[in-house]
C-alpha cells in the first residue's frame, strides 16, 4: 500500500525547533521529488520546502529560508523538515506529499502536481 504518515508536530514556544518527519512505504522516496506543504486556517495550502529526487535541488520558501532544513534518509525511506527559530506565523497543519517520478523542483511546488499525501501534523508556535 502507498501511504505516507508524517509525525514530530506538536506545541513549542518562538524560537523552539522541531523535527518533522515523513514517513514512505509502498514506494521509494528517493525516485521522488517530495515536498512539504502547509495550511494555516483561513488560508490556502503554501509550498514550505521540497527536495529532488536522487540528489537533486532543494526549494524552500522565502519565509522558512535559513530556518527550515530538509533532509532524506534513503535506508529508512523518510524525509524529515528540521525546523529552527519557530515563529508564531510557522502555526499550521504540515502535509508531506510525494511528487513526480524522478521529479526536479526549483520554483514553488503545485499541490495539484503531488499525487500521494499524508494525513497532516499539526505544528503550534506559541508562548
Amino acid at each position: 500500500q502507498v501511504q505516507i504518515v508524517e509525525s514530530g508536530g506538536g506545541l513549542v514556544q518562538p524560537g523552539g525547533s522541531l523535527r518533522l518527519s515523513c514517513a514512505a512505504s509502498g514506494f521509494t522516496l528517493d525516485y521522488h521529488a517530495m515536498c512539504w506543504f502547509r495550511q494555516a486556517p483561513g488560508k490556502e495550502r503554501e509550498g514550505v520546502s521540497c527536495i529532488s529526487s536522487a540528489y537533486g535541488s532543494l526549494y524552500y520558501g522565502d519565509s522558512v529560508k535559513g530556518r527550515f532544513t530538509i533532509s532524506r534518509d534513503n535506508a529508512k525511506n523518510t524525509v524529515y523538515l528540521q525546523m529552527n527559530s519557530l515563529k508564531p506565523e510557522d502555526t499550521a497543519v504540515y502535509y508531506c506529499a510525494r511528487g513526480p517520478f524522478l521529479g526536479v523542483v526549483r520554483t514553488a511546488p503545485v499541490a495539484s502536481e503531488y499525487d500521494i499525501w499524508g494525513q497532516g501534523t499539526q505544528v503550534t508556535v506559541s508562548s
